[in-house]
């Protein structure tokens, strides 16, 4: 794994000096972005799974907290400008680049803020190494998916969801329907922002 400085602050981040950091998934290669801005004890700041997730969404917090704090903030694989291979993006990614990224950009326990889904992939890796982390703040923690939490445990048919998701065609379109600007929109004024901005709403455009 390495990391290098790619440019200075940017609309569709958070602000601050915008780093690469490569890591390898089943001999992939993956681009992972992140930004840093403020001094003193760093901060982790984890953007919560979905449609939308970008680390621009810890936006105000993080510029909050670099009044005090060093505020490292993330695109996860998969997600905002972060590499988006063709691989599973299972729970075992997400928990071994978490454990990887930790340990490659901090060199003691750091603070972490975990938003959505985040918070279990936080809370897996203090089990599993309890002084990795000096404080953790769950911000809206979620441990299920809204299709188990409105509809309850279909596992069977929410597999065969998946299935028609990962599909060549039918899959495609479905993603398509699901990114295009005014649904991403629909979906900040629902489950992200409170009080979403037309200058939020324009940098969709940047991913």
């Amino acid at each position: 794994m390495s990391t290098s400085i790619i440019s200075a602050s940017t609309a569709a981040g958070t602000g601050g000096t915008i780093t690469e950091y490569h890591w390898i998934w089943e001999e992939q290669k993956l681009k992972i972005v992140y930004e840093t801005l403020g001094a003193g004890a760093p901060v982790l700041l984890l953007p919560a799974f979905s449609t939308v997730s970008t680390r621009a969404e810890m936006r105000e917090l993080a510029e909050l907290l670099a009044q005090k704090f060093q505020v490292v903030a993330v695109d996860w694989p998969g997600f905002g400008q972060s590499s988006r291979l063709k691989l599973d993006y299972k729970p075992a990614l997400y928990q071994q680049f978490l454990q990887d990224f930790v340990k490659t950009v901090f060199n003691a326990p750091v603070s972490v803020i975990a938003a959505g889904h985040a918070a279990g992939y936080v809370m897996h890796l203090a089990r599993k190494q309890p002084l990795i982390w000096s404080r953790v703040v769950l911000a809206a923690p979620t441990w299920c998916g809204p299709l188990v939490a409105g509809m309850g445990e279909h596992r069977g048919w929410y597999r065969l969801l998946e299935q028609v998701v990962r599909s060549p065609i039918l899959g495609q379109g479905l993603y398509k329907l699901n990114t295009i600007p005014s649904f991403l929109g629909l979906m900040y004024h629902r489950h992200v922002y409170g009080n979403p901005t037309p200058g939020i709403i324009r940098c969709l455009k940047k991913y």
